[in-house]
């Protein structure tokens, strides 16, 4: 059914593109919508209303068949809820225990051991030294 409905919506697509793309506009369009090719069929004021209701019926076409798209999108979707479930179980591959993080020794550790020894420097300001 969504296939159908996806080709229908496809075919709805293209052919309002051409509509819109045939319609003369007041600065001439692509000149396909001109009075002059098409004889004595039409006048140009009945070429632009047939094309202007053409245009209609494919918009409304068109909106509906995304509506339908939409909604028959929205059945495979399941509702989900992140208050009240529990939280998935992590385990290791192989059974392995997990490895506890060191608690001294890391580089944070070190670094902070540096930033203290450098706040450590004496209170007088010293003269600088050359080398």
């Amino acid at each position: 059914m969504t296939a159908v409905l996806l080709i229908v919506h496809l075919f709805v697509t293209l052919a309002l593109i051409g509509v819109v793309l045939i319609q003369r506009s007041e600065g001439g369009g692509l000149g396909i919508g001109s009075s002059q090719g098409m004889g004595s069929f039409m006048s140009g004021r009945g070429t632009a209303n047939l094309l202007t209701r053409t245009t209609a019926i494919l918009a409304v076409g068109f909106f509906v068949t995304s509506l339908l798209l939409s909604w028959l999108a929205s059945f495979d979707r399941k509702p989900t809820s992140i208050i009240g479930s529990e939280p998935a179980s992590q385990t290791q591959p192989g059974g392995a225990t997990p490895v506890a993080p060191p608690t001294s020794g890391g580089v944070l550790d070190t670094l902070k051991k540096a930033d203290e020894q450098q706040n450590r420097a004496p209170a007088a300001p010293q003269a600088p030294r050359s080398q």
